[in-house]
């Protein structure tokens, strides 16, 4: 049997797209699927139907916390048999090419964003310069990379002259749930709390909605600070990290889903967050950032709307008139939950994998 060591930074509770990954590997191609993250004082217990291994670790953010875990993760590859290395994202990529090189093993890279593009990044030239070397170092390396929609794939192709496949972040497919909505009218975020992801302008949008609820999931660098900002707001409710099963059966309750990423770079400016389609599964209607790709996605299914203004007063005008008209967007949202899936999207996986 094939091995594949899939490695990542996080937790693995809250990553949708390596859990399945994994299981496509494990359960289409027959792999023997290991997949390798970290863990953190807060991070919960989990199980999975494939093998896991997570390193604690003394440092668990900034430059030394990405040397530490290379090189963990470098000392793992070293000492392990398989046939295949997947790295998540950039900061996984140096240990999985100098391991790949040394045990003369493929290499497939699974790039989750532009990853020298991200908010983080954009404002330290210096940082940004360093991981941009990593990066024009390490891709030369890998011999199949992958990436979540075309304009990032484009990028990227043009950059390193290699082929680059897309491979969207789509759910599951699930029938629709007949469950009962919130009473109250509720808008959701689900996804990190990190800065330019919009959630600070959604807190301030509350104040005119007093008849709404704003739900919350997720953690981030940001989060004392979004909620010291929502502290006299009763109607906003951080739930703090909700494993993605759970999140199933809670986010059909809510009425409107929401991703207000800025343009802050590359990276959120072509973005598709996996978010968007995790609101279409549970069929309800998204409103959007303005940004290109998020646009075209929703006016291309018609899934809801894309802000008109990124002003308080204007977006919760727009907000009650959505609500108001929720029930327009029934058939395109069921329409665009039998497109949008991962029982799809997952052969482009396997066609990249044999």
């Amino acid at each position: 049997m094939e091995r594949i060591i899939i490695c990542v930074t996080n937790d693995l509770s809250a990553d949708q797209r390596v859990h399945k990954t994994a299981l496509t590997l494990k359960n289409r191609l027959g792999k023997d699927v290991w997949v390798v993250g970290r863990k953190r004082k807060n991070s919960p217990e989990i199980t999975r139907p494939y093998r896991i291994r997570r390193f604690r670790l003394a440092v668990n953010k900034g430059p030394l916390f990405y040397a530490l875990y290379n090189f963990r993760l470098l000392l793992f590859l070293l000492n392990h048999r398989y046939t295949e290395i997947l790295s998540n994202d950039l900061d996984t990529l140096p240990a999985a090419r100098v391991a790949a090189g040394l045990k003369r093993v493929k290499l497939f890279y699974d790039s989750h964003e532009l990853f020298t593009e991200v908010p983080e990044l954009i404002n330290r030239p210096r940082v940004q310069n360093i991981w941009s070397w990593l990066e024009w170092k390490c891709i030369k390396r890998v011999d199949r990379f992958y990436t979540v929609c075309e304009p990032i794939a484009e990028i990227y192709a043009q950059k390193y002259g290699k082929q680059v496949d897309v491979i969207r972040n789509v759910p599951f497919h699930r029938e629709k749930q007949l469950l009962e909505k919130f009473e109250k009218p509720t808008l959701i975020y689900q996804g990190v709390l990190n800065v330019g992801r919009g959630i600070d302008l959604m807190i301030e949008t509350m104040a005119h909605l007093p008849q709404f609820q704003l739900i919350i999931c997720g953690r981030g660098d940001v989060e004392s600070e979004l909620k010291a900002r929502a502290k006299n707001r009763e109607n906003v409710v951080f739930k703090g990290h909700v494993d993605f099963e759970l999140m199933q059966s809670l986010t059909p309750k809510a009425h409107i889903g929401l991703s207000w990423e800025e343009n802050m770079g590359l990276n959120y400016y072509y973005a598709q967050p996996n978010k968007i389609f995790d609101y279409i599964q549970a069929r309800i209607p998204v409103l959007v950032a303005d940004l290109p790709a998020m646009n075209n996605l929703v006016t291309q299914y018609g899934v809801g709307e894309v802000l008109n203004e990124r002003t308080p007063e204007k977006i919760a005008e727009q907000i009650v008139k959505i609500f108001d008209n929720r029930h327009t967007f029934d058939a395109a949202l069921e329409k665009a939950a039998g497109e949008l899936n991962w029982n799809k999207e997952e052969q482009k996986l396997i066609d990249i994998f044999k």
